[in-house]
């Protein structure tokens, strides 16, 4: 039974542009084929014929450019001559006796890819010999008098040249955002190869009216010459490229490279929709190993790690980086966590099943890492966060025995409430600044935070997930301690560079719990709770699943204490107002589902009655512990 391939829709733009290319190059081809002349003599068939072999023999000798999976080869050359002597068209069919050629020789290649080159490279032709006539160029011998003409068409074939190659790109990897990056890099990295190919361009076509077949003869030598030289200088650049990438300890990715793949996997997996998985792994008492048999056969030990998880990762299409002294990072791309947990723990159970000396001394009598892992959700915003959660996942990893695999929001052991305490106590020594700025900020987190302890119990939430959502709660809105006085206390209507100022209490939040280890995961509470369901909010503007769940919760909860809570000077709404205003504004400015589950646990609490646990999952079936 055969199985039908369906194609997903983040593949369709790099098809429709494959398919665009084709269609333009086999046109422009047909078009010049209505001026091809075949009135040539035998030396003009003998050359053109010497000509077509020497643009196979450079087309095979190729050598790699940037982008990864670029290649150049000095073939153009050939072609460019070939349009100064005899014109596009001629230039053309050889181009097309050559495609056919390399689809006969290269029969493992998909067809569509031949088609693609050969459209490509009839793209550049034509564009190239449309400047040169445009701009008052004749075929035959070089001549002074038509130089920018030469220079026209040789400008237009390179700029075709990238335009093609940075659309391909683009569209292949679903990478638009950094088409300009991409073209300016291109055009960078090869600049020296392209000047070549200009100078030898004109440099062949004077060679090969006066000197004929010899001159191509020469020619030839001396680009083949030309382009072992690019390979040596392109594998001596990718070569510092691997070392400037690479850790020499461990022979893995180093922490700086392991930054840069991170932001393009996030991309690809922002755009195309593909999962994504980070695990964060740390050998288990390695500095007791360290400290009992000193640090060089401590750095063999990494040597040893760094060799299995390159072993490992290289044919699971993983990329393993050393993140710091005993810890290193897997980057898992089209990984759901499920998948990245089985392969750790098949990667964990090699490392134990792995014979080192001195291994007696551990307390699991082998070598053994504990790992932690997160995964990418439309609501992660930056790197550092799912860092985060995958070394949050490690420390619970850490606190369960060692030798463990955790997943960030799965089955994480029961958090001690004397702990929640204490953080409370922290925040409230925060919060308590608010007593001389503004009292009802203070009293309004409060109840915030109460409102928050009961949603994360209706919510069913994770011990981890409900710590942190009842603590964002609480201290959601520290930034407004930098908004001036005045402004703060101010009782009539703000003017808008006031309402500006008040904005950025988020932002000014954010800061101020990045600079304390222990707020650090509460940024999003922080950052986020005025972010709108349908996007018209700030400081982002993120929409929908843009918003970490938990944080649409909140803005509920915060939203409907703000119309409830009694201010000086200030209409205070009744409960059923208040619902009435979070249902008017479900689906724009609240998610409808946490709305409507908020007003049924309001409704539940005004006669005195818990919502029964049917309730949550008939509104709400999906993860709570999305933040």
């Amino acid at each position: 039974m055969f199985k039908k391939r369906l194609i997903t829709q983040q593949q369709i733009p790099g098809l429709v542009g494959t398919m665009v290319f084709c269609l333009l190059g086999t046109l422009l081809f047909l078009l010049h084929m209505r001026s091809l002349s075949l009135a040539y003599t035998s030396a003009d068939w003998i050359l053109l014929g010497s000509m077509l072999a020497a643009s196979l023999v450079l087309y095979m000798y190729t050598f790699q450019v940037p982008p990864d999976g670029s290649k150049q080869s000095m073939d153009s050359v050939v072609y460019l001559a070939c349009i100064f002597t005899y014109g596009s068209a001629a230039s053309l069919v050889m181009l097309l006796v050559s495609a056919v050629i390399f689809a006969c020789i290269e029969r493992k290649l998909a067809w569509w890819k031949h088609l693609l080159n050969f459209s490509i490279y009839s793209i550049m032709i034509s564009g190239a010999g449309g400047m040169f006539h445009l701009m008052g160029g004749r075929q035959g011998y070089l001549q002074n008098v038509h130089l920018p003409a030469y220079f026209g068409a040789l400008v237009a074939y390179f700029i075709l040249n990238l335009i093609c190659i940075g659309l391909y790109y683009c569209l292949m990897y679903r990478n638009r955002d950094n088409l300009y990056a991409l073209l300016k890099g291109l055009l960078r990295e090869s600049m020296l190869v392209y000047l070549c190919i200009l100078i030898l361009s004109l440099v062949l076509t004077i060679m090969v009216v006066h000197n004929g077949v010899t001159g191509l003869g020469l020619f030839l030598g001396i680009s083949l010459l030309l382009s072992h030289l690019f390979r040596m200088q392109f594998g001596m650049y990718q070569q510092v490229q691997e070392r400037a990438n690479t850790d020499q300890r461990t022979g893995l990715y180093n922490h700086t490279y392991f930054e840069q793949i991170l932001d393009v996997q996030l991309q690809q997996a922002r755009n195309t929709g593909k999962p994504l998985s980070l695990a964060m792994v740390d050998i288990d008492d390695f500095k007791k190993y360290n400290d009992h048999f000193g640090h060089l056969k401590g750095d063999r030990l990494l040597g040893l790690m760094g060799q299995i998880l390159k072993e490992e990762s290289e044919t699971a299409g993983i990329s393993a980086s050393r993140y710091g002294g005993e810890e290193f990072s897997l980057l898992m791309p089209d990984y759901d966590t499920q998948q990245a947990l089985e392969f750790i723990n098949r990667l964990r159970k090699r490392i134990n099943d792995t014979p080192y000396e001195g291994v007696e001394i551990f307390p699991h009598g082998c070598l053994s890492f504990s790992a932690g892992i997160s995964g990418y959700k439309p609501d992660i915003h930056d790197k550092s966060l799912l860092v985060d959660q995958a070394d949050q996942a490690l420390y619970s990893a850490k606190k369960q025995g060692k030798n463990t695999v955790q997943i960030f929001g799965e089955s994480q052991p029961v958090q001690d409430e004397q702990d929640i305490a204490q953080d409370v106590k922290n925040i409230e020594q925060l919060l308590s600044l608010f007593l001389y700025k503004d009292i009802d900020t203070f009293k309004h987190s409060k109840r915030v935070f109460r409102y928050a302890m009961d949603m994360s119990k209706v919510l069913g939430l994770d011990p981890v997930s409900r710590k942190q959502f009842v603590l964002g709660a609480l201290i959601h809105d520290i930034g407004k301690l930098e908004i001036p006085r005045d402004i703060i206390r101010k009782q009539g209507k703000l003017s808008p560079s006031e309402w500006e100022t008040v904005k950025k209490h988020v932002v000014w939040g954010k800061e101020i719990a990045l600079i304390q280890e222990p707020f650090k995961a509460l940024v999003p509470y922080i950052e986020l709770h005025h972010e709108r369901y349908d996007g018209k909010g700030y400081p982002h503007g993120y929409q929908r699943e843009e918003i970490p769940l938990l944080c649409r919760m909140l803005t509920v909860i915060d939203s409907f204490d703000a119309m409830t809570s009694e201010r000086p000077y200030q209409n205070t709404k009744s409960v059923e107002d208040a619902i009435r205003e979070l249902r008017a504004c479900a689906g724009t400015q609240f998610d409808p589902d946490l709305t409507e589950l908020f007003i049924r646990y309001i409704e539940a609490r005004q006669k005195g009655k818990a919502l029964p646990a049917a309730d949550v999952n008939l509104l709400y079936a999906g993860s709570p512990t999305t933040s």
